[in-house]
């Protein structure tokens, strides 16, 4: 009897011990901020305070000040981080540049963030600034940054925090094709994010850390290829692609977390809608023995912290005169979601296209060509304001003209297809012109069956030796979205037009109230 009693007290303590060594870690994250300081409606566009007060709304850093300090108050051990692009989305980036992320990142404690490529969006200066400002580190470990003076010693491949006695490895990532659609500058160069990671964990491990963490920018399915193509991840935290996983929701592109060989990738949308909680369990070698959770919703269940809403108020003042004021009117909702824009014809698409087209029409301009990529919401029904239209619009575009041969535009068109699959910017939104493409044609490979071109109230089939005027935004004319057809100095262009928000408020103001319509100028076989 003693015998087994000692053999149970056995049994008890080593039980014991093994419940003493897992460890609970509770990430709180977000991505693709965006600068949606102040809540957002439905459509992601700036929301009134009479809907706020209404619970129309949802977002805003005053909700996340106060959801994080309760998610925290939950956790055993928890950690908070983000997967990038904090930079751009509404005047606060256009006015502050990144102050005022640095500001409210620090007031709600991040512990780390990686690069997103819209931090780059005002070159390595800006980011420069920001990174002096923050208190935690700023990862990206799949770029050469040796030759960027701005940025050497200032951004880390990974790095390690320490949190509730346990080591934790945080590694980030940054979109490959960043010189595409971001303005990174010459002296910095992007790899492939496979290899960048497997380097990383490899030195992490080396050093004792056995809980890594991915920050990665790079998009849903990269992060999928990335837990699949290494060893040692447990967890990545994504961003890029604004993807909404969840357990409970049927507009879910994947569980929360989605598992790829044992690693759990979370992301939690964008413009702070949700706050993303995974409760993670690591044994005493650092595996995942459990992870769970799901994206929180910022709506009016979560009350605003007074002393953030004081604040943004303060920093809105000098915003307000611009923003406020209407331009327009809408007689329906303009579908500007990039779920629907960067894969096909869409309201939005059609209005900044002809808005393009028609501001240049007198020069001769025959063709607009719009990114999908520079579209950044939809716009709600009733008054537009100018405030609205910056969402839309916020980066700043200036309107191009050039001439180009009619091979040059198949060449783009198929270019602006070629990444569909990915729902990636570079999906085109046209006026003065239609096509139809195939999917099932490889990338590049002819996938745009028929261009039409607009002439005398009709259409005729596009000239591959004629030379058309084209418009676009001087980005996609310098090679921006993957459009290198559109750059170089051969091509009579003029580059600093008018601005492109600008451009489509007096359009719609002319047009008001604007009704949003297809007309199925793009086509799919």
């Amino acid at each position: 009897m003693y015998t087994r009693l000692l053999a149970s007290a056995a049994i008890l303590g080593m039980t014991a011990g093994m419940a003493a060594a897992e460890y609970k870690l509770t990430i709180l994250h977000t991505n693709d901020f965006h600068s949606r300081f102040e809540p957002i409606n439905k459509y992601d566009s700036g929301c009134s305070d009479e809907d706020n007060t209404e619970g129309k709304c949802f977002g805003g850093s005053a909700r996340l000040v106060t959801a994080v300090e309760g998610a925290r108050g939950r956790a055993e051990n928890s950690i908070l981080v983000d997967g990038g692009d904090q930079f751009q989305g509404s005047l606060f980036y256009t006015y502050y540049k990144g102050k005022v992320a640095a500001e409210f990142m620090n007031k709600l404690g991040y512990d780390a963030m990686t690069v997103g490529n819209h931090e780059f969006d005002d070159g390595p200066e800006v980011l420069r600034g920001f990174i002096d400002s923050v208190d935690f580190p700023v990862l990206m470990s799949n770029a050469d940054i040796k030759d960027e003076e701005l940025l050497t010693d200032k951004i880390k491949k990974s790095t390690v925090i320490e949190v509730g006695g346990e080591k934790l490895g945080l590694i980030g990532l940054t979109p490959e094709d960043t010189h595409d659609i971001a303005s990174p500058g010459p002296n910095i160069s992007f790899s492939d994010p496979v290899p960048a990671v497997q380097a990383e964990v490899d030195k992490l491990t080396g050093e004792g850390v056995n809980k890594i963490i991915v920050l990665s920018h790079s998009g849903f399915a990269v992060d999928q290829r990335v837990a699949q193509e290494t060893t040692g991840v447990d967890v990545i935290v994504g961003g890029h692609s604004n993807t909404f996983l969840s357990n409970t929701s049927d507009k879910a592109a994947g569980p929360y977390p989605t598992v790829v060989n044992n690693v759990q990738i979370v992301q939690a949308y964008a413009y702070g809608k949700f706050l993303g909680e995974l409760n993670v369990t690591f044994d005493d070698d650092g595996s995942v023995v459990s992870a769970e959770g799901e994206p929180l919703i910022m709506d009016n269940s979560v009350t605003e912290d007074q002393v953030s809403l004081d604040r943004i108020a303060e920093l809105a003042v000098p915003l307000d005169e611009i923003r406020n004021k209407v331009v327009a009117s809408a007689a329906d909702s303009i579908e500007g979601d990039r779920s629907v824009c960067r894969v096909q014809e869409c309201e939005m698409g059609n209005l900044v296209a002809d808005a393009m087209l028609a501001r240049v029409a007198d020069q001769g301009a025959q063709i607009a060509i719009a990114n999908s990529g520079g579209l950044r919401a939809s716009i709600d029904p009733g008054d537009v304001t100018m405030g609205e239209v910056l969402t839309v619009l916020p980066f700043q575009n200036t309107l191009s003209t050039f001439e180009i041969s009619g091979q040059g535009v198949i060449d783009a068109l198929e270019n602006g297809v070629s990444q569909v699959e990915e729902v990636k910017g570079r999906f085109p939104q046209v006026a003065g012109m239609t096509f139809t493409w195939d999917p099932s044609v490889a990338p590049n490979e002819g996938r745009v069956t028929e261009i039409l071109v607009a002439k005398d109230g009709g259409f005729e089939p596009i000239d591959p030796a004629a030379t058309y005027l084209v418009v676009t935004n001087n980005y996609v004319r310098n090679g921006g979205d993957g459009y290198s057809v559109f750059s170089g100095d051969d091509k009579n262009a003029y580059d600093y037009g008018p601005d492109l928000a600008d451009v489509t408020a007096e359009y719609l103001a002319e047009n008001a109230p604007y009704q949003p319509y297809l007309d199925g100028r793009i086509k799919q076989k």
